[in-house]
């Protein structure tokens, strides 16, 4: 059984270090902490020059829902087009309308505009009201895969539900386990769902190497701790996978 591991990244050197444990690809974000809004254009032209691993960048203009103003996906159809130009292998979206259903008619346009990348529909499907619907919807207009954590806050959680996606999917569309992922459980949700791809952020953090430490903010996470993931966390979670 071939596995595809992807690794959520959130700046270049989380993603060096992803590419250095053999992640198959990248979900390239900024601001992971929420839950990831696109990456600047210089950090995804840097990551495209710098490795050759499948790269999609996510197209989400800011944190919160995934309901969006006229203006937010305009500004989304001209992410997709400069990920297109840039050279990315796929891009990852997600838009819903007030009622919990797909925004499809959006969803379409941006799956059209981005061809021939692949396109992911996040996991803002696991805030629609029925996902069995919300699947065959994003099979007709064409999306090649759904992250999806089951409806639940992580994978493990919604193990049920990602097993009846897959087997109602029928291979049409991939169905790809995300949402605390890691070594401990991944090939269990691997044997159980059926799931080929598997998502995980791994985020860790380092210590700053900065030397000057100002004494005001010397307890400041925010200013003396950098995003992390570690290579053999990577090398881990795939060693887990297929043992």
């Amino acid at each position: 059984m071939d596995y595809i591991i992807e690794i959520a990244t959130t700046d270049f050197i989380t993603t060096k270090s992803a590419v250095q444990g053999g992640a198959d690809r990248i979900e390239l974000c900024a601001a992971l902490t929420e839950g990831g809004t696109t990456a600047s254009y210089g950090t995804i032209k840097k990551c495209r020059e710098a490795f050759s691993v499948q790269l999609f960048p996510i197209i989400r203009t800011r944190s919160g829902d995934f309901l969006y103003t006229d203006e937010e996906f305009e500004i989304m159809m001209n992410d997709v087009k400069l990920c297109k130009e840039l050279g990315c292998d796929g891009v990852v979206i997600g838009l819903l309308n007030k009622n919990g259903a797909i925004d499809i008619k959006r969803t379409a346009k941006l799956i059209e505009s981005a061809y021939p990348l692949e396109v992911t529909f996040h996991r803002a499907f696991d805030r629609c009201k029925d996902p069995f619907e919300a699947m065959e919807q994003l099979i007709e207009i064409g999306c090649q895969r759904i992250l999806t954590s089951g409806q639940q806050p992580a994978a493990s959680q919604g193990i049920d539900l990602i097993t009846q996606l897959i087997r109602a999917a029928d291979e049409t569309i991939i169905i790809m386990p995300g949402s605390g992922v890691r070594k401990e459980n991944i090939k269990e949700l691997a044997e159980k769902t059926g799931a080929k791809e598997f998502h995980s952020s791994l985020r860790g953090k380092h210590k700053t190497k900065m030397e000057f430490i100002h004494p005001s903010f010397a307890d400041s996470a925010e200013s003396y701790t950098n995003p992390a993931i570690d290579p053999g966390e990577v090398k881990a979670l795939r060693k887990a996978l297929y043992s």
